[in-house]
């Protein structure tokens, strides 16, 4: 009898984590890219949209600028951090 309840309990939870993935997977949507104009950084964007990317230097060169803000963002990060974690008197 105990067996038959773990067996039980297996499925319910196995039949839970099934439903929140297949509910998590299916809210990915792609969004379509609209913007006037691909000459500025995605962090520049207006109502943040996406800029519209035509050719491959244009990808490139856009792909560098998000990295550059990325990597200007995370280097002024640690001194954020230190403040928070730092004990209060």
């Amino acid at each position: 009898m105990r067996g038959l309840f773990s067996w039980v309990g297996l499925l319910a939870v196995l039949a839970i984590i099934g439903l929140l993935a297949k509910h998590q997977l299916g809210s990915k949507a792609v969004h379509p890219v609209n913007a006037a104009s691909s000459s500025y950084a995605a962090s520049d964007a207006p109502n943040g949209k996406a800029p519209q990317v035509d050719t491959p230097a244009q990808a490139k060169r856009l792909q560098k600028q998000v990295q550059d803000d990325v990597n200007q963002l995370m280097q002024s990060r640690p001194a954020d951090v230190d403040q928070q974690t730092e004990p209060k008197p």
